[in-house]
Parts: C-alpha cells; sequence; structure tokens
C-alpha cells in the first residue's frame, strides 16, 4: 500500500577529498543533517567521484573513474554503513561499477539494515560513451519500499519519456532523479524533463544534483543545477507543480512531504486525465495535403 513519505533531497557541493575517509565523513556529515528529518534521501548522480582526489595525483577524467572503480567496493561499504549507522533509507548517488561486460553507472538504494539493490543508468551521455566508455545498464526496474514503489531515472534517463512510463506503468508513484551536470544547459534539460515525467504521468519526481566548482577534478570541475521535486500541474498542487526547490548552484538539502493519494485524486478528477490518456500506441505521422 502507498504512504506517505517525507523526502529530503539534496544538493551536494563537491568537496576536496584528500583520503577516502574525507568522503566517508562528508558523506556522513550529509547524512546525519538529514535523517532526523527524513524518511528516505536523495543523492547526486556521481558524487563519491569526489573521492577521486585522493586517489589520484592530477586531474585526468581516465584515471579518475579508473581510481574509484578500484575503490568501488570500499565506498559502497561506507554508504551501506552510513545508511545502517543513520538507521535511514539512502540513495547516496551513483558509483560506477566495474564489472565482466564493463563499467556501469548503478544507483544503489540502501535500506536502513544496510541491504541494497540497484537501479542502472540505461542511456549513455557522449561523455560517458566517447571518454569512459561505460556501458548502459538494466532496463528501468521499481523498488518496494515501506511507502510503495519507486523508480529512479538517473540524469540522462529522465530525458526519455518512455523509460520513467515504464516504471509508472509498474506502479511506481515517485521517479528520483539523481544528476551531474556541468552546465546550465546539462541541469535545464534534466529539470524540464522531470518536470515534464511529473505532468505526464501525474506522478512526484526529485532532482539531486552535484553543484559547485572543483578544479581539481577533471570529472567533477563544474556543477550546475538546484534540489527540486515537482508534481503534476493541476487542481491540488501548485500551478507550476514545483513542490520544493533550492536555490540554484547552492548546498544543500530541501525537505517535503508526498502524499500518494493526492496522485489518486487528480488522475481521477483533475482537469485533465495525462496520466490515463496517455496512447497505448503512437501513430506513424502522416504528410497532411493542403487543399484549395
Amino acid at each position: 500500500m502507498n504512504k506517505p513519505i517525507r523526502l529530503g533531497v539534496l544538493a551536494w557541493e563537491v568537496a576536496r577529498n584528500h583520503t577516502i575517509e574525507d568522503y566517508a565523513r562528508h558523506l556522513d556529515a550529509l547524512v546525519a543533517e538529514a535523517a532526523p528529518h527524513a524518511d528516505l534521501l536523495l543523492m547526486p548522480e556521481y558524487s563519491c567521484m569526489e573521492a577521486a582526489a585522493a586517489l589520484t595525483d592530477r586531474p585526468d577524467p581516465a584515471a579518475e573513474l579508473a581510481a574509484v572503480c578500484r575503490y568501488s567496493d570500499a565506498i559502497l561499504n561506507i554508504m551501506r554503513e552510513t545508511a545502517q549507522r543513520h538507521r535511514v533509507w539512502l540513495m547516496p548517488g551513483t558509483l560506477p561499477r566495474p564489472e565482466a561486460a564493463g563499467v556501469r553507472n548503478r544507483a544503489p538504494l540502501i535500506a536502513p539494515d544496510g541491504q541494497v539493490a540497484f537501479q542502472d543508468k540505461h542511456v549513455m551521455t557522449r561523455f560517458e560513451n566517447e571518454s569512459w566508455g561505460v556501458r548502459a545498464g538494466n532496463p528501468p526496474g521499481v523498488f518496494e519500499t515501506p511507502w510503495g514503489l519507486i523508480g529512479t531515472s538517473v540524469c540522462y534517463d529522465s530525458e526519455f519519456p518512455m523509460l520513467a512510463r515504464a516504471q509508472i506503468e509498474a506502479e511506481a508513484w515517485l521517479i528520483l532523479v539523481p544528476t551531474c551536470t556541468d552546465s546550465m544547459h546539462g541541469f535545464n534539460r534534466v529539470r524540464i524533463s522531470a518536470q515534464a515525467r511529473a505532468l505526464e504521468n501525474q506522478c512526484f519526481v526529485a532532482v539531486s544534483p552535484t553543484v559547485g566548482d572543483a578544479p581539481w577534478l577533471a570529472t567533477l570541475d563544474e556543477n550546475h543545477g538546484c534540489a527540486g521535486v515537482y508534481g503534476p500541474v493541476d487542481r491540488g498542487f501548485p500551478a507550476d507543480g514545483i513542490m520544493a526547490e533550492g536555490k540554484l548552484d547552492q548546498g544543500g538539502w530541501i525537505f517535503t512531504t508526498l502524499d500518494p493519494a493526492t496522485l489518486d485524486a487528480v488522475r481521477e478528477n483533475g482537469a485533465v486525465r495525462n496520466c490515463r490518456d496517455w496512447p497505448v500506441t503512437v501513430p506513424v505521422a502522416r504528410r497532411i495535403p493542403f487543399s484549395a
């Protein structure tokens, strides 16, 4: 049964790490700050890449990826121990996971007892494809949680409507979007996509970005965005669909309580029924002739 959730969403300001323990302390401090105020915490894509500064001697994207891949198990253990220590549901951002078929960008959702499940990024950006060789992961799925089914759409994945739609049709009512964008163009693509997914599916979508400049890293050298949570644009919701939003390029948490019952109501009694009216099949466009 779907239940209301108190959600914390972070704009992660990239910090300089000199040791892997610096990353662990940064993560712990952020979770300690937010855990008393939320049921589930969302952090950004590739936020753990800040640890690469402790593992490499100069900014180099390939070396940073290789270093974090070598420490991927240790970083995942840090994430799990943090969730357990603070007894909170945690999506600590994504991390590169080396596998036999290549590196995947995986988003772990960690339960308070340390159990973990993963959603892979499915569509790679040009940087991931051309500079890193990161491989497409498993298709969209849904996580079973105490609040019902929740989906995750990692950054670029949020720009493809059919991926989120598959999760909605599997009965997810909240989509988590960890993201890492190095320009306002990139961030606005994700933000606008998140708002579109919330509108067309009459669901909630939460976006967690990295922010700040980190010239000591090639991977996270420039980061833009703001934390945000978006919902339907209809009766019973804000006129712009913004449930909560932080300030642009400023680190910190935002919190909001989301009630799935409000989605049921708008899907049934809204001015429009976007979710229900999703076309089952998309017709092939034809040329429309002019006549005199």
